[in-house]
């Protein structure tokens, strides 16, 4: 699997570039800015984006969208209330409105998405928000803001229930073998071995 980041404003987001390395589909995990890198790095890799996966619906992971009809936008339709709400919080935040993206493929937990050979396995986490989803592929885990390193996902939003997310993690992510590695929404890589041990909200 290739694996390229991009950190993103508004908020230094982590956008994720997978493809697969033989047929060269690709999918980017989240599109919080239009960055002139990721189009670049699509080319110079020739790969063919197929998906935009939402891990969610929040303004600082979908600025970017742009409809496109040869690029499918999936997300899990539990966030549809929020994503339409996101011209609320761009303004804000000062930035201008945009308008809100079509989602093409709905996802539930447990459903797989293919590029090439590679499969990506959805994950629904809720507790961030009520559609918050995990992409995994191979072994990484991109969890968008359910968990980070050493901390968890805000739930003080609306859709947020703490109690939920720290159940989504226990049942879901920490059932994951330790040495998946885990790709968050921002900051740095972690692992589910040193979540176990080190996050301080388990």
């Amino acid at each position: 699997m290739i694996l390229k980041t991009f950190v993103e404003p508004p908020i230094g987001n982590n956008n994720y570039l997978i493809a697969d390395e033989e047929s060269k589909e690709a999918a980017l995990v989240d599109c919080s800015a239009r960055d002139e890198n990721i189009p670049r790095m699509i080319e110079e890799l020739g790969a063919n984006l197929k998906y935009i996966l939402l891990t969610h619906g929040h303004f600082d992971h979908v600025a970017g969208i742009r409809n496109n009809p040869d690029v499918k936008i999936v997300m899990h339709e539990n966030d549809f209330g929020i994503l339409n709400k996101v011209n609320n919080y761009m303004l804000m935040f000062g930035m201008p409105e945009m308008t809100i993206p079509k989602i093409d493929i709905l996802v539930n937990d447990g459903d797989i998405l293919k590029l090439g050979n590679l499969e990506i396995k959805v994950i629904h986490t809720p507790g961030h928000t009520q559609g918050s989803v995990c992409y995994l592929a191979d072994d990484k885990l991109f969890s968008g803001d359910t968990i980070f390193r050493e901390s968890v996902g805000r739930c003080d939003l609306e859709g947020g229930d703490f109690n939920q997310i720290i159940e989504s993690i226990e049942n879901k992510i920490f059932t994951l073998p330790e040495d998946t590695l885990i790709y968050p929404g921002h900051g740095k890589m972690t692992s589910v071995g040193w979540e176990k041990v080190h996050n301080c909200f388990m």
